[in-house]
């Protein structure tokens, strides 16, 4: 397969979208400057204009390649499991795993919800929707005794208990307690797909 050939404007932009991507993961949204963009680049700090008319299309440009979502979400769909528990367990394991891999993913998403107060998300969800189909609607035909729950809503939980597992083992990673805590991610597998009540005699 030959490598995909890009015009100068094309490598100009990858430049900049590169060097605003490794910026503002480490230092933040509001503590990059396009000049810190220009220089990290080695572009004068014009040219960067003739690409985005301002900081916000560069970190929209960002989130629209590089999102975790985009990532983690086709890998999902590969994941194996022919019930809903096996594909749930192996399913958490693949998330939790790839984003240790991308700890910057967290800092990414965070500027979004933090500095955006989520005003990306129509645009990101756009992009997302032809991901998430096939996710959901794998999830919703998995053998397993599982009640009527609505494809999307099923997703948003699945993602969400495991992204909130991943935020808070980040948190808490150097707290002495918590590192104690032997198989957390099971668990969380346990009360996404059981809950946390007992079941009634």
């Amino acid at each position: 397969m030959s490598a995909e050939i890009l015009t100068k404007g094309e490598r100009t932009s990858r430049a900049i979208i590169d060097a605003a991507y490794d910026l503002m993961v480490d230092q933040g949204y509001a503590a990059t400057s396009m000049r810190q963009i220009a220089d990290k680049a080695g572009l004068a700090l014009g040219s960067i204009y003739n690409h985005f008319s301002s900081k916000d299309e560069v970190f929209r440009a960002i989130l629209e390649e590089r999102h975790p979502f985009f990532q983690i979400v086709p890998l999902l769909n590969s994941v194996e499991g022919e019930t809903i528990e096996a594909f749930a367990r192996n399913a958490a394991h693949t998330l939790i795993a790839e984003l240790g891999h991308h700890p910057e993913f967290l800092n990414l998403m965070l500027i979004e919800i933090v500095e955006f107060k989520g005003g990306n998300v129509p645009l990101i969800f756009e992009k997302m929707l032809p991901l998430l189909l096939p996710l959901a609607q794998r999830l919703s035909s998995l053998g397993g005794n599982m009640r009527e729950i609505p494809q999307f809503v099923l997703v948003r939980a699945f993602l969400g208990m495991f992204f909130s597992y991943f935020i808070t083992e980040t948190l808490l990673s150097h707290v002495d307690f918590m590192a104690s805590q032997t198989n957390a991610l099971d668990h969380f597998v346990d009360i996404f797909l059981h809950g946390i009540l007992l079941e009634k005699e």
